[in-house]
């Protein structure tokens, strides 16, 4: 696939109302090569792909190597998603029996349902919804056909005590629309939870335009602490506490050294992950992080 043309990104482009300043030129170097940049939102701080191409998003997905549509162990990178998603799997439990004692649960993108089975065997009442086909059926067949849809969330009457966005809000074009109904869709006491990259994190300044958590144009979003309460409270919104996806610095790495051409980086990547992860431990910057959130009173 050729490179997008230059011609066609303009002066200060402007998506779902965020309009900014550019920041950073990237590359599709997941698939297509193609270019891309990054702008800041003005108002949140928010940083935005640009250009969005929202109507052509799905050919991006296009490949047997997009992990989170695959139950696939065959390359290394698919073996460590794959060891690191069952390690999550408990501290998710855990977190959301913490935050939590409400036991309607929705997963909003939930992938090939491996969280949902889990969440399931452990006593909740779930829901998940993936627009991917092949990673819905996948699902299905875990906790049942009528527990994984694919409709949109403005079409469920239902309210959910916990609703779960694991790696998914930096996928979804529509962003302001989205958080409006995931709020409306959360009982009085209900709890989201938002699990996204960190641009803040010592990996992503380390690797720079190599990051591979900047993942362009899959992710059209790129958050960082502050830029998620400012978006947060524009829907009367507030974080309630932060939690960190620890190795999600390692797999982030190993992805980024190979972006780089280094096939032989592991050693460098592991190194890379173990510094951000370390200093995260004081300043909080972690490559990702959970978000737990509540409606202001």
């Amino acid at each position: 696939m050729k490179n997008v043309p230059r011609e066609t990104y303009t002066e200060n482009p402007s998506y779902e109302g965020f309009s900014g300043i550019k920041k950073l030129d990237l590359k599709d170097y997941f698939l297509t090569q193609e270019e891309f940049e990054l702008f800041q939102d003005s108002d949140t701080g928010l940083l935005y792909t640009v250009p969005q191409p929202l109507d052509s998003l799905g050919k991006y997905y296009e490949s047997e190597n997009y992990i989170s549509h695959t139950d696939s162990k065959k390359t290394i990178f698919e073996r460590f998603y794959q060891i690191a998603k069952s390690i999550n799997l408990n501290n998710k439990l855990n977190l959301i029996n913490e935050v939590s004692k409400g036991k309607k649960m929705l997963d909003y993108g939930c992938g090939v349902g491996d969280y949902l089975e889990f969440m399931q065997k452990n006593g909740y009442d779930v829901l998940g919804m993936e627009p991917n086909e092949a990673a819905r059926k996948i699902a299905q067949t875990k906790i049942g056909q009528l527990k994984v849809i694919s409709t949109e969330l403005k079409n469920i009457n239902e309210k959910f005590d916990i609703i779960t966005l694991w790696h998914v809000l930096e996928h979804i074009p529509n962003l302001n629309e989205i958080i409006g109904e995931l709020k409306n869709h959360l009982t009085d006491n209900g709890v989201l939870i938002i699990a996204v990259p960190n641009h803040q994190s010592y990996d992503a300044k380390y690797y720079g335009k190599y990051w591979a958590a900047y993942d362009v144009p899959r992710h059209l979003w790129h958050f960082s602490d502050k830029s998620m309460s400012n978006l947060l409270s524009n829907f009367g919104m507030k974080i309630d506490k932060i939690s960190p996806m620890k190795l999600d610095a390692f797999y982030v790495s190993l992805l980024s050294e190979k972006y780089k051409g280094n096939k032989f980086g592991y050693f460098n990547a592991i190194k890379v992950a173990l510094k951000s992860n370390y200093l995260a431990k004081n300043n909080g910057q972690y490559s990702s992080l959970i978000y737990i959130i509540k409606a202001e009173n």
